[in-house]
């Protein structure tokens, strides 16, 4: 009786942590929104900032300064909803590519879609002629279309009756082996302004956001969403080991392709606007676990919250560290996200 009483009690914690963390998610997202729309070369107060957003729902009810207007709506509004959309995909998608692999290190970029989509930029930006794709869409082309070469090839050798978890993730290992050795060959015959473009956007930036990628970006993570919510049922069930879920009615192989295919497919649609911007998928989950334990039901969408604001903090870093220069924040979620890694591996009972 004690020891059902303290279960009890355990679970009623568990919720009440997993309530209090999601509020303090989406508390930190709106803040720290605001506080990236007021750096840059002009600053401009909090208080300016949440008005000329609100001005934009309540028209009648604010009124605020053109200039302000301006630089928040029309400059700085569009790169700060792309590293809140960017962040909560890439965190779910690693969320779910490790829960359907069982495997903490399992991100759709061990699977080789970040090595392919910057090959695919590499070759855009070097020969400045794309598969597809000519214009703006060039290098976004370019690397989306790469970026499918992998997502295809794991597709394909998960049907076969000798794909296990961990065989998959080798396959993307080799995938994202040979992409990265063509990426070299690449840059080592290229010309000096072509490799400096190539590397930083291997490194990943936000600094080409604008208003038009946002709908694209939008709509993948709305289906991402929805299918996690529909599949984290099944997918926490998986964690179990395939027999067990089969033996419960869970379509092991159906869940893990279309789950697969949504993660992948999400993550080349950042990686086609923003570049490779890594850890945020890796470090979300693994802290989130630590905090709200392992149910996909939760761990995914609070995952996608904390993502939104690793992502966010990581810019707001890159743009005020060595003001007025920007740094990638591709390099800034990398250099955060190991130190944090280690320090949360190493406090793990």
């Amino acid at each position: 009786m004690v020891e059902k009483v303290d279960e009890r009690t355990k679970y009623k914690a568990l919720i009440l942590r997993r309530m209090l963390f999601s509020i303090i998610c989406i508390l930190l997202i709106y803040l720290l929104i605001g506080i990236s729309l007021s750096i840059g070369s002009i600053q401009i107060p909090l208080v300016e900032v949440y008005s000329v957003i609100l001005s934009k729902i309540f028209p009648y009810y604010f009124s605020v300064d053109s200039l302000s207007e301006v630089v928040i709506w029309h400059l700085r509004f569009p790169r700060t909803i792309m590293a809140v959309l960017c962040g909560m995909t890439l965190a779910i998608a690693g969320s779910k590519t490790m829960a359907i692999l069982r495997n903490p290190l399992a991100t759709p970029y061990t699977l080789g879609i970040s090595a392919s989509a910057g090959f695919g930029a590499a070759l855009a930006i070097v020969f400045s002629r794309g598969l597809l794709f000519e214009g703006t869409f060039l290098i976004i082309g370019n690397a989306f279309l790469l970026s499918l070469i992998p997502i295809t090839i794991i597709i394909l050798y998960s049907k076969k009756p000798s794909a296990n978890p961990e065989s998959i993730i080798l396959m993307g290992v080799a995938i994202n082996y040979i992409f990265s050795a063509c990426n070299t060959l690449l840059q080592f015959f290229a010309e000096s302004d072509a490799v400096k473009a190539v590397v930083f956007w291997l490194v990943g930036d936000l600094a080409r956001a604008s208003w038009w990628q946002i709908p694209y970006v939008f709509s993948v993570l709305l289906l991402l969403i929805l299918i996690s919510i529909r599949m984290a049922p099944d997918i926490s069930i998986m964690k179990m080991g395939d027999d067990q879920a089969k033996a419960l009615g869970v379509n092991v192989e159906m869940v893990r392709k279309i789950s697969l295919i949504m993660a992948c497919l999400s993550t080349s649609t950042v990686i086609s606007f923003t570049g490779a911007i890594g850890f945020v998928g890796l470090l979300s989950t693994h802290i989130c676990r630590y905090i709200i334990g392992e149910d996909e039901r939760y761990l995914i969408p609070i995952s996608g919250l904390f993502g939104a604001n690793l992502l966010l903090f990581s810019d707001i870093i890159a743009r005020r560290v060595i003001a007025p220069a920007i740094l990638p924040v591709g390099a800034i979620t990398a250099i955060m996200g190991g130190p944090l890694l280690i320090i949360l591996l190493l406090r793990r009972k």
